[in-house]
């Protein structure tokens, strides 16, 4: 199957355009920033943003009550740390697909009890987030963090721990029963023993071992083949599983569309990744996709939505508050609620809703409305609202109604304080919560 067969976005790439794929590859722009993005056209914008320069941050440095941050001791301070990387960091797409191997090894902190263990994984994933996914399925199956989240290092030859062995298949590379069986769970269990860790309540990467007294070195039946495998076999095997390709490519698509791909592209992909299980390649081909303009629109992250409006506002991370208000609307980062990551089909219910009101009202309090504003017309004032947003293409709904709101609010109101209303009502509109 040739590279042509995954089908591109063949129309005028504009700033719509580049909008749409800031949000979908990054965290939104800032100002100027989809303008400058959509003059390289989509082949010179994918690839800026798959080839970054070196990390560099804009802004004020992170803080917490006027005090530096504390990311690998201070409660929340981890959340923090990453959600500056996204809003000050010039490396959008390195840092959502950081975001999206999180969710897909999904890890928490709830368990491994070590913000130091889960920041260091955080750069792994960062590392080879545009790499090989054989080498990333290698280096997070013996990460210190992985091991104590999915028992690796209560698994021995004596007493055999499946689950680590359970979600290579079921969640990091096959799907859900997806082409293996119980015993195949079981045997690659086995070829998993070996791992433990030599430390009290706070083990640091050093402590982490493999230990052949602990190893299974029998015979293990897995998919049908016989071996004598290790831990390094067993990940070998479930790439090299037929079924593997295709859950890979449909899986990494799902972050970025959310809409299944169509079988032509499905195969162009797979074709991509079966030549080594190179990450970028299919990245780059997804990017290109005429479904991630033309398509459905997706809800954002709370992270990604409130790392969006600060980027768009130039605010900056200056408190836990972010750390709570990102947590109510239900994202936590280094708190993925189980295995199986976060539920991307349920963002928003009245609840998490609620809370991303007061995110875009925090935002909103370090860019006052100028009280001298005497335009009375509802058109300017939306166009002010929506200019400190990026001018944020709008639906005729949303436009109707907030202009409908601001000539009857004009009549009780001063301009500068319907204005202000206008942001907020902008900043939580369906357009803006979803790209």
């Amino acid at each position: 199957m040739s590279v042509a067969s995954v089908p591109v976005y063949g129309k005028p790439f504009g700033v719509a355009n580049a909008q749409r794929l800031l949000w979908r590859a990054g965290f939104g722009p800032r100002p100027g920033e989809a303008r400058a993005l959509a003059a390289k056209g989509l082949d010179g914008a994918v690839d800026s943003l798959l080839n970054p320069p070196a990390y560099a941050a804009i802004g004020p440095e992170p803080t917490d009550r006027g005090f530096p941050i504390a990311p690998a001791d201070a409660s929340g301070h981890d959340h923090l740390w990453w959600l500056d990387r996204m809003v000050r960091g010039n490396q959008p797409l390195l840092e959502r697909m950081t975001l999206i191997w999180h969710d897909w090894f999904a890890t928490s902190q709830q368990k491994v009890a070590s913000q130091s263990l889960m920041l260091n994984q955080n750069q792994t994933l960062r590392t080879g987030a545009l790499g090989s996914f054989q080498n990333l399925l290698l280096t997070l199956t013996d990460d210190p963090a992985m091991l104590l989240w999915l028992d690796g290092v209560k698994n021995t030859n004596r007493a055999p721990n499946e689950n680590y062995g359970r979600e290579m298949m079921e969640l990091f590379t096959l799907g859900w029963s997806n082409g293996y069986t119980e015993t195949d769970v079981r045997e690659q269990a086995r070829s998993l023993t070996g791992w433990r860790v030599n430390a009290g309540k706070t083990p640091s990467p050093s402590d982490f071992v493999f230990d052949a007294r602990f190893h299974d070195v029998g015979t293990k039946t897995v998919f049908g083949h016989t071996g004598n495998y290790d831990w390094q076999g067993a990940c070998t095997l479930c790439l090299q599983h037929p079924n593997h390709p295709a859950y890979f490519v449909q899986k990494l698509w799902s972050y970025f569309v959310p809409t299944p791909p169509s079988a032509a592209t499905q195969a162009g992909l797979v074709a991509l990744y079966a030549n080594g299980y190179q990450i970028a390649p299919v990245v780059r081909a997804i990017l290109r996709h005429s479904d991630l303009y033309e398509g459905a629109r997706m809800v954002k992250q709370p992270v990604v939505y409130t790392a969006g409006l600060m980027r768009a506002l130039g605010r900056a991370v200056d408190g836990n508050i972010w750390t709570n208000l990102d947590t109510q609307s239900g994202q936590r980062l280094f708190w993925p609620p189980d295995v199986s990551g976060w539920d991307m089909s349920r963002w928003l219910d009245t609840a998490t809703f609620r809370a991303r009101w007061f995110v875009a009202a925090y935002a909103l309090a370090s860019v006052p409305v100028d009280q001298g504003v005497t335009s009375a017309k509802p058109s300017a004032l939306l166009a002010r609202a929506t200019h400190l947003f990026g001018d944020q293409p709008l639906s005729a709904k949303t436009r109707h109604a907030l202009l409908s709101f601001a000539a009857a609010a004009l009549d009780v109101a001063t301009p500068a304080t319907v204005e202000g209303a206008l942001r907020q009502l902008v900043a939580v509109s369906p357009d803006l919560l979803t790209a």
